[in-house]
């Protein structure tokens, strides 16, 4: 950081209270099952949040939110019931190659994934076929639980944009910056994180609309 009054911690959770104060407790991520929201982790990649609903949607209609029914699916079949989430192909074979993990190290429970090291974890997540880190991050955070920062699109434009960082700051280095200065607390990120979402979506566009955003008058006082 530069000189200021403020260190990262004071700034970051000062952030964090102008979004909080404006939108009350908001909590992401949307889902009724942890495995629900491991699927939504990956066919959220590249699409919107609505498409990705009705593509949740099309699966629970067929009762087949479940690892061994959709591991067992024939491919053709899950690409058309993923198909509004788009590049279904892909992400079908994601989705297969991540359930095929899931069951294979895990026998498909939840609270067998959740006695893994975190950065253990991690490390698996990411040797899969198209588990990126915001992804991987994403499933451990709001499907398991644990105390890891999600960075997005979104925080990298917030905090860009009031040139707190740099627009193309590295994401390990970005993540280390919150979870080296916040509490390491698996709710409060995810807290922080859904306050980032709304903001983002609501006010921080690719065409920002300033008037009305909690963050409008933040002073460019200080980069991390």
């Amino acid at each position: 950081m530069k000189n200021t009054n403020k260190n990262t911690k004071d700034l970051l959770i000062h952030i964090y209270d102008k979004m909080y104060k404006q939108f009350g407790p908001l909590k992401w991520w949307p889902g009724n099952s942890p495995f629900e929201i491991m699927v939504g982790a990956i066919l959220t990649q590249n699409t919107s949040w609505t498409n990705v609903e009705h593509a949740i949607n099309n699966l629970k209609s067929e009762e087949l939110l479940e690892p061994y029914k959709l591991f067992y699916l024939e491919n053709s079949k899950l690409s058309e019931l993923i198909r509004p989430s788009g590049f279904y192909n892909v992400k079908t074979r994601r989705l297969k190659n991540f359930i095929y993990f899931f069951i294979n190290e895990y026998e498909a429970d939840i609270e067998k994934m959740k006695e893994e090291d975190l950065w253990d974890l991690r490390g698996k997540l990411l040797s899969l076929e198209g588990i990126g880190k915001e992804t991987a991050d994403s499933i451990l955070l709001y499907a398991l639980n644990m105390p890891v920062f999600v960075i997005d699109a979104y925080t990298k434009r917030i905090f860009s944009r009031h040139n707190i960082v740099s627009s193309d700051i590295d994401y390990g280095e970005f993540q280390d910056i919150f979870m080296t200065n916040l509490p390491q607390d698996a709710d409060f990120y995810n807290e922080y994180h859904a306050q980032i979402v709304y903001t983002g979506k609501n006010f921080c566009k690719k065409k920002p609309l300033c008037s009305g955003c909690p963050l409008e008058d933040l002073k460019n006082e200080s980069s991390l």
